[in-house]
């Protein structure tokens, strides 16, 4: 793979880089409860040295009651200073997976206007794999202050994502499976409808990786995308259920290039919660 500092390097360009004075790395492992897995405990064991534990869950607006929507841009601000992670600091983060949530940190930091992140691809376990260094001691942390130049074109909100369904002139695509796209398959989270958002395409996640939880290659996930029957010359929507594996397409849509994309961040927490909000079903 091409290695590149603002979407994603390999594990051999970060252990070159690991000792670089300007390099932050950060764990951003994130699970649904029925995986059963703690990240900041599995974080606690082992991790990549001097990462820091990226909590999805805390670096959030707690007043929603949507999981792990966008933070105010002064929490996240304040977050990241007290990681010791601001101006001018080449930013890699990786997950418990492969390529998973660490693209959701990934898009937060973009959001945040911040262009110097990447994920690690492969993640954690390919750097262990490949007989990679980990440590169990916690970084020491100083204070760095971080510009934020907030990206309102990376985000949309239900109103906005109602409009394009309606409107047709976005491509939704959403990055659940296809049995919980169709309505088939019941959702993790209590509460909600079956579905998708009308008009939206299914780009399962996993499709866009290779079995080693690495991503494919651009021309790869070109291929998937349009074999889904997403037309790349519309601006893009990502959706999934709660706004994390959504960021998983977006990555790849930015690998390939193409800059005009957003992430519904209620995702389907949000639209399959409404009665209101029509769904779609099946294949449609």
């Amino acid at each position: 793979m091409q290695d590149d500092p603002k979407t994603l390097v390999s594990t051999d360009w970060l252990a070159a880089h690991l000792k670089d004075p300007d390099l932050r790395i950060l764990d951003g492992s994130w699970y649904l409860p029925q995986a059963g897995r703690d990240p900041r405990a599995e974080y606690e064991d082992a991790h990549i040295p001097g990462a820091r534990f990226f909590d999805i869950d805390d670096v959030a607006d707690q007043r929603s009651e949507l999981p792990h929507m966008v933070p105010p841009v002064e929490k996240f601000m304040s977050r990241m200073r007290a990681m010791g992670i601001g101006d001018g600091h080449q930013v890699v983060v990786y997950d418990g997976v492969g390529v998973n949530s660490a693209a959701r940190v990934w898009w937060l930091f973009k959001l945040m206007g911040q262009p110097n992140v990447a994920v690690l691809d492969g993640g954690l376990p390919k750097w262990q794999a490949e007989g990679h260094p980990t440590e169990d001691m916690a970084p020491i942390v100083r204070d760095r202050h971080m510009t934020v130049r907030y990206q309102n074109a990376l985000v949309r909100d239900v109103t906005q994502v109602s409009a394009a369904s309606k409107l047709r002139d976005h491509e939704i695509i959403d990055a659940r499976s296809a049995g919980r796209f169709r309505g088939e398959d019941p959702e993790p989270r209590d509460g909600l409808r079956g579905g998708h958002v009308p008009g939206s395409r299914n780009v399962p996640f996993p499709s866009l990786l290779n079995d080693n939880g690495t991503m494919k290659s651009p021309d790869e996930c070109k291929a998937v995308f349009e074999a889904a029957g997403v037309d790349l010359s519309k601006p893009a929507i990502t959706t999934c259920g709660s706004g994390v594996t959504a960021a998983i397409l977006s990555l790849a849509l930015e690998r390939l290039g193409k800059s005009d994309h957003s992430l519904y961040d209620g995702s389907w927490s949000e639209w399959g919660a409404f009665a209101t909000l029509p769904v779609a079903t099946g294949d449609d």
